[in-house]
């Protein structure tokens, strides 16, 4: 699959120009500007390269870390399946766990529980 770089480019200059940072807290779901990424990273989907993506951990008001949202089916033990949100089945795709500016985040989508985010988290320690 071809992918646009350049068109890309022109919307992550746009994102970095944003004057403003997104209020947010661990266990949201948001909209995200992930974009267009090399080889196997997780993509954007879209125009404008956004995806859901779970707040996994805050580090200040500029920059938090996310695990990318998908709601493929796959049984391995890099999906971690959320239930559902926003009506549709969500996993989170451990991964792709990365640092964002938080200019990237569009709008929250919701959150979820705190025993499912705790079972989350677990998870991801022991793949460290």
């Amino acid at each position: 699959m071809e992918k646009d770089f350049d068109n890309w480019n022109k919307n992550k200059k746009q994102i970095h120009d944003l004057d403003e940072n997104k209020l947010y807290h661990e266990r949201e779901v948001w909209w995200c500007n992930l974009g267009v990424n090399i080889g196997f990273e997780e993509d954007g989907i879209g125009e404008i390269g956004e995806r859901p993506v779970l707040i996994l951990r805050g580090f200040s008001k500029d920059v938090c870390l996310i695990i990318p949202l998908t709601n493929s089916i796959k049984e391995n033990p890099y999906h971690f399946a959320l239930g559902e949100i926003d009506g549709r089945k969500a996993f989170a795709i451990l991964s792709q766990i990365r640092l964002v500016d938080t200019k990237r985040l569009i709008n929250k989508i919701g959150f979820i529980d705190q025993p499912l985010f705790e079972a989350l988290r677990k998870t991801v320690k022991d793949l460290l």
